[in-house]
């Protein structure tokens, strides 16, 4: 479901475009997802395909929606990120492409991850 700009543009709203397809990020504690533990679902914004479960999000204190594993494995690709003059690792929805946020390995669970997201580039769906 790779498809051009001129796709996303008419799919998505100005901002969520500016996170998904040109790897933005929202001001920390501004997404609205960023507080919000009710039980269901995550999914990409852009395309829909399922991402976290409610089951795996915590409140990490960083001002973005944090999760400690993805619904599986398929769901998200795992690249190298040289901006900002450090290392980390985006994570883009394997489905159509889109910026996620990004993972580190500082998470407080079991798993040692917290999958730093934007509100912006999710949809929720309620259990």
């Amino acid at each position: 479901m790779k498809k051009d700009n001129t796709y996303w543009k008419t799919k998505l709203d100005k901002f969520s475009y500016s996170i998904l397809r040109e790897a933005g990020t929202e001001m920390p504690f501004s997404g609205k997802y960023n507080m919000f533990f009710e039980k269901g679902g995550y999914r990409c914004k852009g395309c829909g395909n399922k991402l976290f479960d409610s089951e795996s999000k915590f409140d990490s204190g960083c001002g973005w929606p944090s999760f400690d594993k993805c619904i599986d494995d398929g769901s998200i690709i795992y690249r190298e990120d040289k901006s900002l003059n450090r290392i980390r690792t985006e994570i883009v929805c394997a489905k159509c492409d889109g910026h996620l946020g990004h993972v580190f390995n500082d998470g407080p669970t079991e798993t040692g991850n917290r999958y730093c997201v934007n509100s912006a580039s999710l949809n929720f769906k309620k259990k």
